[in-house]
């Protein structure tokens, strides 16, 4: 494989550092652990770049030209994020609106729908969450429970969703309902738009030990949404909800970022004090944070097999999983490793007076563990991987 760029796409690197170097932030934009945002001000300050970012045709740019996107190729879409992370400034986190419901919308959604929708989200006009997981719900998502009677001309929801990400800031959901309690769990469900702002919703939120409160709970008491706001048929939303996930699962993972966390460990190390000297004067040290750099790397190249399929037109193998896997093993460790540099000063919360880095250490050590569980749980992806790649009987 020919790991350069060609000249057409450093010419588009060109094209966006010159945008970016004229409307970049005056300060990092911050996609602490999970993409949550620590206070309102962190969310505005987020929310203000997407915006900005859509303002010059800059976010979902790999989407079809048709549908508002710039349809960048693969490669493209790559350098991208890496002018996006040079600057510290990396697309955040608004929600499920650009990275899920959108594409799947693009599949499944009528013309009304489409017409409707996808152009908000490009622009970050409207806000979207997932209602998928429920309080029993969880890894076996289809024996969800919330239900969705019809009335007329519209479905009545009653149930209750959790973890979701985004929810208080919201203007739509997408929500999995059963509206067939009497067939098989995988049918029986259908996938329905609802209007957040409808009678019926109470929003509850869930204080991660971060701090953070990106999570939350959601209630449905007689919620009311109209029939056209159903997406694919009737009784067959696990399709559309199995076409979601794939795009969830290709969020997770990644070699890139976990290299950059391990050049902040080696500059934490060059800060912090060990038995009265620079930690990185410690050959144990140096060895530790060169054993996750090399994870990185080979996760790295492992995501680069994954690009080559792409780019050969064949489906989806299984790097995805174990991109996940890996890389949210790796990062839960990396961040428990700058606790043991840290020493006492791991104690500092986020933001606290005196904390070294602003204390966002402990901020994403606290918060790296939902990592190993977002998008699908790293238990199922080793479930995954034994039986789909090395063809081991199921448990």
């Amino acid at each position: 494989m020919d790991f350069n760029y060609s000249p057409e796409d450093e010419a588009f690197r060109r094209e966006f550092r010159t945008w970016l170097e004229q409307n970049r932030p005056d300060r990092p934009i911050q996609n602490l652990a999970g993409g949550f945002e620590q206070d309102e001000e962190d969310w505005q300050r987020k929310l203000a770049w997407y915006r900005k970012l859509a303002s010059g045709g800059w976010t979902c740019v790999d989407w079809p030209r048709e549908f508002g996107g710039r349809g960048l190729d693969t490669l493209k879409t790559i350098i991208y994020h890496e002018e996006l992370q040079r600057i510290d400034a990396p697309l955040p986190f608004i929600g499920s609106g650009p990275s899920l419901v959108g594409p799947t919308l693009m599949q499944w959604g009528t013309a009304e729908q489409k017409q409707r929708f996808i152009p908000k989200i490009i622009t970050g006009e409207e806000i979207w969450c997932q209602g998928y997981s429920e309080p029993n719900s969880g890894s076996d998502l289809a024996s969800l429970q919330t239900r969705a009677t019809e009335e007329g001309d519209y479905f009545v929801i009653n149930g209750q969703k959790i973890w979701t990400s985004q929810a208080q800031y919201a203007d739509w959901a997408f929500v999995l309902c059963r509206t067939d309690p009497d067939a098989p769990k995988h049918r029986g469900i259908s996938y329905i738009l609802v209007n957040m702002k409808t009678p019926g919703i109470t929003v509850r939120p869930l204080v991660q030990m971060s701090g953070a409160r990106g999570f939350n709970e959601v209630f449905f008491d007689d919620v009311r949404t109209p029939k056209n706001m159903l997406v694919g048929a009737k009784n067959q939303g696990w399709q559309v909800a199995i076409t979601t996930l794939m795009y969830e699962r290709g969020m997770g993972g990644g070699g890139q970022p976990l290299i950059a966390l391990t050049q902040e460990l080696a500059e934490l190390a060059r800060q912090v004090d060990r038995n009265g000297r620079p930690a990185w004067q410690d050959s144990d040290v140096r060895q530790k944070i060169a054993e996750l750099r090399c994870e990185a790397e080979a996760l790295r190249y492992t995501g680069l097999r994954n690009l080559t399929r792409r780019l050969r037109g064949l489906p989806p193998g299984p790097e995805g999983s174990i991109l996940k896997l890996g890389g949210s093993e790796l990062n839960l460790r990396a961040e428990l490793f700058a606790m043991e540099l840290l020493g006492a000063h791991s104690q500092l919360e986020f933001r606290a007076p005196h904390a070294i880095d602003d204390g966002r250490w402990s901020f994403r050590m606290l918060s790296a563990r939902g990592g190993t569980i977002a998008a699908g749980t790293n238990q199922i992806q080793h479930n995954i991987i034994g039986e789909r790649v090395l063809g081991l009987p199921k448990g």
